[in-house]
C-alpha cells in the first residue's frame, strides 16, 4: 500500500501484510476498539461484478479472512481452517465503499470456535456471516 492509500484510509486503521489470496482483495486494516478487533478494506475496481456492483465473492472472502483473524486469537494462536460458513446478503454495495466487519465468537470448544459478524458499510448491513472453524493440533515442534 501507497503512502497516499494509508492516508485516504480513515484514521485508526492500521494496514497489515496479508500474503496469499487474500491479497487480492486487500489491503485488509484492522483496529482494536475497547477490546473487539474490528477488519476494513476498500473497494475499488477489482472487487466489482458484471453488474456495476462489489461482488459477493469479494465481500466473501474478506469476511472468512476477518473472521479467521478472531479465530486464531481465540484458539492461542494455534492453526485453525474455515469448516463451514454460512452468508445472507441483504443489500448490495457499490465500487468505492469501505467495508467493515467486527467478528463476534458466539461459542469455543477444545476443537471448534463458532463465530458471526455483519458486513457493513456506512453503517448499513451488507451480509451477515456465521462459522465454524476447526482448530488444529500444533505439531511437535511446530
Amino acid at each position: 500500500m501507497t503512502d497516499a492509500e494509508q492516508a485516504a484510509f480513515p484514521a485508526g486503521w492500521e494496514a497489515f501484510t496479508d500474503p496469499g489470496f487474500i491479497a487480492h482483495i486487500g489491503p485488509v486494516h484492522h483496529r482494536t476498539v475497547e477490546g473487539r478487533r474490528d477488519f476494513a478494506f476498500q473497494t475499488d475496481e477489482r472487487h466489482g461484478n458484471l453488474v456495476g456492483i462489489v461482488h459477493g465473492g469479494a465481500l466473501l472472502t474478506f469476511a472468512d479472512r476477518a473472521l479467521s483473524i478472531v479465530v486464531r486469537e481465540a484458539a492461542d494462536d494455534a492453526p485453525c481452517v474455515t469448516v463451514e460458513m454460512s452468508s445472507q446478503f441483504v443489500d448490495a454495495t457499490k465500487i468505492g465503499d469501505l467495508i467493515e466487519v467486527t467478528p463476534e465468537i458466539v461459542r469455543q470448544t477444545s476443537s471448534l470456535v463458532f463465530v458471526r459478524g455483519t458486513l457493513t458499510s456506512g453503517g448499513r448491513a451488507l451480509v451477515a456471516v456465521t462459522g465454524i472453524w476447526k482448530v488444529l493440533k500444533k505439531k511437535p515442534g511446530a
